[in-house]
């Protein structure tokens, strides 16, 4: 199945923007303006879940992948779980 994530590197290749790594079913969007990739924090949380607790996977997403800056094309988390 095509993911929103393939459709992007068809369009732009995947050269433009940064990865997190294991995470590409998370991808929801591109920001055109800097070229940055926009994941779904519900998403990426259920995909650490298949290894961990939801406290876990919240903690470990916070500290490696929201407070992590690796320069002007660090991903955007939309935090879409209310």
């Amino acid at each position: 199945m095509e993911t929103i994530l393939d459709r992007i590197v068809q369009l732009i290749g995947d050269e433009m923007f940064l990865k997190a790594d294991g995470f590409d079913e998370a991808v929801i969007g591109l920001d055109e303006n800097g070229v940055r990739l926009i994941y779904s924090y519900k998403i990426v949380i259920d995909i650490l879940m298949r290894q961990m607790d939801r406290d876990d996977a919240e903690e470990w997403f916070r500290f490696n992948m929201q407070s992590a800056y690796v320069g002007e094309k660090t991903p955007i988390w939309c935090i879409d779980d209310y």
